[in-house]
């Protein structure tokens, strides 16, 4: 055989490949549609058990459309909006308001698996009436379906249109108790849908006046200031440090400055950058009132690593609070950029010009450990000299 009648047969073999596969997404595509009318129909049609089976298919067909390898597996979001399409939505926030617990486990399952990644589809869900039978469920002591319904708002907050539904429903405060008593994901969704509320301005006062801010500082004490759980609680606790109604709530926090200073120090870029922006919201809106407390609790080692360490916008906040907590705002001549000028030059001409950069950053860095450390020893030697005697008696 030659070369150019094996060419053609290879052709020839590729495109009766790709006319099957065609062949294949078309057919399975077909099965999908009829399942999908079948589903819809069973919802709006059938009884309460053929409704529960129902929605607990459109969690498996959404479920396997995500993570199928078949042709169509990049179909998931085509696959939630045919669902919506077909009228599935209403008769699933029906079924939450069912007194079967199975029916409303069931479709807020599948509530919850439609408005994954479906913008449309979060908005529909609202639309429908959703919300109010989900706050519903946020106050029943059952922890999985609580979980659940916090999961369910999480998810509908990412949309702009829902988040004035969802907060003038009564959905803050009983997120908040979530906060206090919920379990460790409850916790994370619950801080995640009080950040997504909390991006419209007039939502914050809601928040505040569920009395958000212990709860976050509390969470905040407790996890690990690096972590993503970390960073949404001190993105929340900047924007409510925003209005005098959360500044107040934060200074009167059990430890509420010392946290957001040990983030300042411990945090990854971005819990560090919301965390010395809760600060310098604080000084700046009374520096006679916030100056001393933030010092008191040794904020200063954290912000001058900051101003080298930090995002660009963490390092411009750290000079402009730095500066705000000198004796004198006045007086230029101690101000953490001259300072950051003086080490440039030891460092010019040092190493010179083209190494000076390097040179000065490990020196603050150095500079910032060094007083780190006599801050530490400074402590236990008051701590060490403290002796029973010198502990009033109660």
């Amino acid at each position: 055989m030659g070369q150019e009648e094996e060419d053609t047969v290879v052709v020839e073999e590729v495109k009766e490949q790709e006319e099957e596969e065609i062949g294949t997404s078309s057919s399975w595509n077909q099965r999908k549609q009829t399942q999908i009318v079948q589903l819809s129909e069973k919802l709006i049609h059938g009884d309460l058990e053929s409704q529960i089976q129902a929605a607990r298919d459109i969690r498996k067909l959404v479920r396997k459309s995500s993570s199928s390898s078949s042709p169509s597996s990049s179909s998931s979001v085509k696959t939630r909006s045919k669902l919506a399409a077909a009228g599935v939505i209403q008769p699933l926030v029906f079924m939450l308001v069912s007194p079967n617990m199975d029916a409303r486990e069931a479709s807020l399952l599948a509530l919850l698996n439609l408005a994954v990644r479906n913008e449309r589809n979060k908005v529909k869900i609202v639309t429908a009436g959703a919300i109010p039978p989900l706050v519903e469920l946020l106050k029943f002591q059952n922890s999985s379906i609580r979980e659940l319904a916090t999961a369910a708002i999480l998810t509908l907050s990412a949309a702009a249109p829902n988040k004035h539904t969802i907060v003038a429903s009564g959905a803050a405060p009983l997120l908040v108790q979530v906060l206090s008593s919920g379990s460790v994901q409850g916790k994370v969704d619950a801080v995640t849908a009080l950040h997504n509320l909390s991006t419209c301005p007039e939502n914050s006062t809601a928040i505040l006046d569920a009395k958000a801010v212990l709860p976050l500082i509390n969470l905040l004490k407790e996890c690990k200031k690096y972590s993503k759980f970390a960073e949404k609680t001190t993105a929340l606790l900047e924007i409510l440090s925003n209005s005098e109604e959360g500044r107040i709530a934060i200074s009167n926090s059990d430890g509420g400055i010392l946290t957001l200073v040990e983030t300042v120090e411990d945090g990854s870029l971005v819990s560090t950058e919301h965390a010395v922006g809760a600060l310098l919201s604080l000084c700046q809106s009374c520096r006679d009132k916030y100056r001393k407390l933030i010092l008191n609790e040794g904020a200063i080692p954290g912000l001058l690593r900051l101003t080298v360490e930090g995002t660009a916008e963490a390092r411009e906040r750290a000079h402009t609070l730095l500066d705000l907590l000198r004796d004198s705002p006045q007086e230029k001549g101690l101000a953490s950029s001259v300072l950051e000028r003086i080490v440039y030059d030891i460092a010019a001409r040092v190493d010179g010009a083209d190494k000076a950069a390097e040179t000065a950053k490990r020196l603050l860095q150095d500079m910032v450990q060094r007083s780190m450390e006599h801050s530490l020893s400074c402590i236990q030697q008051r701590a060490a000299s403290c002796t029973p005697s010198d502990i009033p008696s109660s």
